[in-house]
């Protein structure tokens, strides 16, 4: 079962690959100042992901005006992660969940991602969006199903603006 609003934000340790290598990102040390929006998406290099990723990182002087700071996540490396982030541009905080910690504390992984497909890997984030106060209370939760639905951003930045 996934994280609801009102829930507390499960706690995790993520690796994201800095300037100076890969440093560990705990959400839990992020709280307090601002609120915080964890996007989880299926993989690197896909196209809904990397257009999701490119479109919040055009955006993200708007995450911040509202007080809130981005993170997305999805079970690749943090080196293919940077060497997607570095082709397409994406400029927000890639965090590695290599071995799908955070996708099962916050109850999005797929059981076999598109079997249609023969794609039957396990564990696989499902397209997520938590939106996390400043408490490290979950304000918002929506959670696809289908890999090509990305999150309602209208939603999530009206509930920012409620939450600055």
């Amino acid at each position: 079962m996934s994280i609801k609003v009102g829930d507390s934000a499960p706690d995790f340790s993520l690796v994201a690959l800095g300037d100076g290598g890969p440093e560990v990102v705990k959400l839990s040390e992020q709280t307090g100042e601002q609120n915080i929006l964890l996007l989880f998406v299926p993989m690197a290099f896909t196209g809904v992901c990397t257009e999701e990723l490119c479109t919040v990182s055009g955006g993200l002087s708007d995450y911040a005006d509202l007080n809130c700071k981005v993170f997305a996540i999805s079970g690749d490396n943090p080196f293919a992660q940077a060497a997607w982030a570095e082709k397409e541009n994406i400029s927000l905080k890639l965090l590695s969940d290599y071995d799908h910690q955070a996708t099962e504390a916050y109850g999005v992984a797929y059981p076999q991602f598109l079997p249609e497909k023969n794609l039957i890997m396990g564990g696989v984030p499902k397209r997520s969006a938590f939106l996390i106060d400043k408490a490290g209370l979950v304000q918002f939760a929506q959670v696809n199903d289908s890999p090509g639905d990305l999150p309602d951003f209208d939603a999530i930045k009206a509930k920012l603006g409620e939450l600055s």
